[in-house]
C-alpha cells in the first residue's frame, strides 16, 4: 500500500492508471444497476472523468 501511495504522490503512471480504470468501472456499474436513480444520473460523468483521467495519466512517466 505504501508503494501505491508513493506512486500517486510522485505522479507515476501505474497507480494513476489503476485509479482511472477504477473510475471507469465504477461508472459502468452505476450505469447498469437498476436500483438507484442518482447513480444512473451520475454514471456518465463518472465514466467521462475516468476516461479523461486515463488520457491525462497516459502522459505521466513510468
Amino acid at each position: 500500500m505504501s508503494v501505491f501511495l508513493q506512486g500517486l504522490l510522485r505522479l507515476r503512471r501505474g497507480p494513476w492508471e489503476m485509479v482511472a480504470s477504477g473510475l471507469i468501472a465504477l461508472g459502468v456499474v452505476m450505469l447498469m444497476q437498476p436500483f438507484a436513480l442518482w447513480a444512473f444520473t451520475w454514471s456518465f460523468l463518472v465514466t467521462l472523468a475516468g476516461t479523461v483521467l486515463f488520457i491525462v495519466v497516459s502522459h505521466f512517466p513510468e
